[in-house]
């Protein structure tokens, strides 16, 4: 049996989880999703030496990341994963960047520390843009009042479904070691996505505000700016986004979450920007 490990059972690693088990996968963690402690050393070391994968979703603390320092530095005998982010490639003024682009010089350094050292022992790194799926995505924020939009022109993030992550993961198990950006095909402006859910939702688009009025985290949310490309994983792993743009993920979550259709959606111009 295929058994996987996974340090830190969140958001994207229960989807992951849920799917491995339904194939018949043996999956444990750690994590609010998990059933072991992080802290249990001897649990952990159990169930590691069982593991035929072991895959990390834990961010660093203090600048160090506590997968490699506690349990996994120098591993390299088993197929390992680690869950990054594309924050490592920093500010790139709106343009696309791939796997060759520098990492290290925006606001995740320690990320790209991390990144880097999970690299060195011959793990799949995913970099991973803003994540989305059921339960978190812009018709949440919209539904619940907390979303915004901000007017400023040329502001473009990426995303993925969750789902898309997944079989990216998933892709990785028979893929050689490396980086991998996981993206979809269109990033968007943060505008343009909590619009199109308003949209959904038949609401009128949230207010504007004030970069200068929005909390210090946020501001450096915005204080980035690029375009994810993810031909490396179409190559390698034989991956491609079943949601490619953040039109149709959305509409994909609007129809589990809200069954009933508040508002017809329009039709995709596949050459307009987003």
């Amino acid at each position: 049996m295929s058994r996987l490990f996974v340090f830190g059972l969140g958001y994207t690693g229960q989807v992951l989880a849920s799917r491995l088990r339904g194939a018949g996968w043996h999956v444990v963690g750690t994590g609010r999703g998990g059933t072991i402690d992080f802290g249990d050393d001897d649990a952990v070391r159990r169930e590691l030496t069982a593991a035929t994968h072991v895959l990390s979703s834990v961010p660093p603390v203090d600048g160090l990341d506590p997968v490699l320092e506690r349990y996994v530095a120098g591993e390299s005998a088993r197929w390992l994963g680690y869950l990054s982010s594309t924050g490592v490639y920093g500010d790139a003024g709106g343009a696309w960047v791939d796997e060759s682009a520098p990492t290290g010089t925006g606001r995740r350094t320690a990320r790209a520390a991390a990144d880097a050292a999970w690299l060195a022992i011959g793990a799949r790194v995913f970099r991973l843009p803003g994540i989305y799926g059921p339960g978190r995505s812009a018709l949440d924020r919209v539904a619940e009042g907390r979303a915004h939009r901000t007017g400023l022109a040329g502001q473009v993030f990426s995303r993925a479904h969750v789902d898309d992550i997944v079989t990216g993961v998933i892709a990785g198990f028979d893929g050689p070691p490396g980086a991998y950006n996981l993206a979809d095909d269109f990033p968007a402006s943060q505008d343009a996505v909590v619009s199109f859910a308003a949209h959904l939702l038949g609401l009128p688009p949230p207010p504007l505000v004030a970069l200068a009025d929005l909390p210090p985290m946020a501001r450096g949310f915005y204080a980035e700016n690029r375009r994810i490309a993810a031909g490396k994983a179409k190559r390698l792993l034989g991956w491609t986004p079943r949601y490619r743009d953040y039109r149709a993920g959305l509409r994909s979550v609007s129809a589990i979450t809200s069954p009933t259709i508040t508002s017809p959606a329009p039709s995709i111009d596949s050459g307009a920007q987003r």
